[in-house]
């Protein structure tokens, strides 16, 4: 048998089994039915990278439980390199529950008690030997929001050493922190170890004391990040690249059906740009559609798109219609 494929990019962070319902804008109280899929930021980014062609891994933990092999049976669908998912004896993969009321702006029920497995990432649960020298590392600033996480991440940035392509998705999630302050204090450190940074008005915000893009984007770059991506919403996204560079892309129009995955979908989309060497226009282009189409679907590992289905939404402005798979 032949070793597995070095990967270009090692995502690190958070798995778990998301339920997402059939009956769209409803509460959940009325919903009766749900597809399953596994999320996370981290699992997403890989996911959807690995559907561009990508050859990514994720490196996440697990229950000792029947959804800890459903995991490892999606990511190896996926493509995506499961061998660094590990198993906590003790603790239950996480279930999560979308509510798509509205659509546009779920809501996100996380069953985490009394922790996950991902809360408990370890150094020894890295393959160090790729964080030295994958070709990019993909960080969510929700890492840091757990003690044990936060140390070992902490440590695998600083063994990186600022490597180009060192992403934070500076990904705030209100959940896991108990104010703003906090999330700034544990996020805004970790500045100084990465080269791209990516994050909305508000992660922007909670990162560097501002979510004006322009005010945003130059705080990133003086904290010494390369490339700054500040995501604006229906103002779609600018990119500002340290040697100068730059492009603010409107946003590509499409209705939604959940807003959830849109984000992550972007992220796969920004790793196979930043592997090919594109430029900041041509990247948040691509970006921007790939969001677009993954918020005109249900799911979202499920449901992240192909170069093929990108150039499409490019080309004709409408999103492609997957067909469902049983």
């Amino acid at each position: 048998m032949s070793a597995p494929a070095t990967p270009e990019v090692l995502a690190i962070g958070r798995v778990s089994i998301d339920l997402y319902p059939n009956q769209i804008g409803v509460p959940l109280a009325d919903v009766s039915t749900f597809k399953t899929a596994i999320g996370g930021t981290a699992t997403n980014v890989a996911c959807a990278a690995a559907r561009l062609g990508r050859r990514s891994a994720l490196v996440t933990k697990v229950g000792d439980d029947p959804f800890g092999g459903y995991v490892r049976k999606a990511l190896d669908r996926f493509g995506v390199d499961s061998r660094f998912v590990a198993t906590d004896a003790e603790l239950a993969t996480p279930v999560v529950f979308a509510e798509l009321d509205p659509p546009a702006e779920p809501s996100i029920w996380f069953y985490r008690q009394p922790h996950a497995p991902d809360e408990r990432l370890t150094i020894d649960d890295i393959p160090m030997d790729l964080v030295a020298d994958v070709p990019i590392l993909w960080i969510p600033g929700s890492r840091f929001a757990f003690e044990q996480s936060r140390q070992t991440v902490t440590q695998v940035l600083e063994a990186r050493g600022r490597k180009e392509h060192t992403v934070l998705d500076l990904d705030y999630r209100p959940m896991f922190w108990d104010s703003k302050e906090q999330a700034s204090a544990a996020i805004a450190p970790m500045l100084d170890h990465v080269s791209v940074a990516v994050g909305n008005r508000e992660e922007c915000e909670v990162a560097v004391g501002t979510g004006d893009p322009e005010q945003a984007a130059q705080a990133l770059l003086d904290r010494g990040v390369t490339l700054a991506i500040v995501k604006m919403g229906g103002d779609g996204v600018m990119a500002v690249h340290a040697d100068g560079r730059s492009a603010i892309v409107a946003p590509t129009p499409v209705e939604v059906v959940c807003g959830l995955g849109a984000g992550d979908a972007f992220g796969g989309a920004l790793v196979h740009g930043l592997l090919e060497g594109w430029e900041p226009e041509r990247m948040m282009t691509a970006c921007n559609a790939a969001g677009a189409i993954v918020a005109s679907r249900l799911l979202c590992s499920d449901d992240m798109p192909t170069l093929a289905e990108i150039d499409q939404m490019l080309e004709t402005g409408v999103p492609p219609i997957r067909e469902e798979t049983s």
